[in-house]
């Protein structure tokens, strides 16, 4: 289970479509780990599951869920950044360049859609919602449920719906 924020930055001017990164939670030792989607521009509903299987593929790509990961996300160049964790033998912090190529996130992406495109539709209208209040960071809270390591249309099991209740303030 994923747990991930999804923030929306109307002030376009970027030139990636999102940037995901995962931050430290000591919660609980079962969830290391938030994903951070921060999208920028007039976002759709095909650019946040592009985000979204950014999210995915790096946390499948890094090492472990307590890799921390920062990547931008274009739609000609897929995902690239890089995720950093320390080695438990020697605690080294190991650094590693993460490329996810657009081909991987559109497939990915796709089957976001095919299997919780309604849950990504309401979680965008909640962020694009014009009654938030002044001064507020436009981020929704959800979960998403992903299987092991393999690719395919069995990967992602289910999407969970937003929790509209649930933004932070600035």
């Amino acid at each position: 289970m994923m747990d991930v924020m999804v923030e929306w930055e109307q002030a376009g001017g970027s030139p990636s479509i999102a940037r995901v990164s995962s931050v430290a939670s000591p919660e609980t030792l079962e969830s290391p780990s938030r994903d951070v989607v921060t999208l920028y521009g007039m976002p759709t509903p095909e650019s946040l599951a592009l985000a979204l299987a950014a999210a995915v593929e790096s946390r499948r790509s890094a090492h472990g869920p307590n890799a921390l990961r920062e990547l931008h996300v274009t739609e000609t160049t897929g995902a690239v950044g890089d995720a950093a964790w320390t080695d438990r033998r020697t605690g080294e912090l190991i650094r590693q360049d993460l490329v996810i190529p657009l081909t991987v996130l559109k497939e990915t992406a796709g089957d976001l859609l095919a299997e919780g495109g309604q849950a990504i539709r309401r979680l965008l209208a909640g962020l694009l919602m014009p009654e938030w209040p002044e001064g507020t960071r436009r981020a929704l809270s959800f979960q998403l449920a992903v299987a092991g390591p393999a690719r395919g249309s069995d990967t992602l099991t289910a999407m969970r719906e937003a929790d509209g209740g649930d933004f932070d303030e600035e």
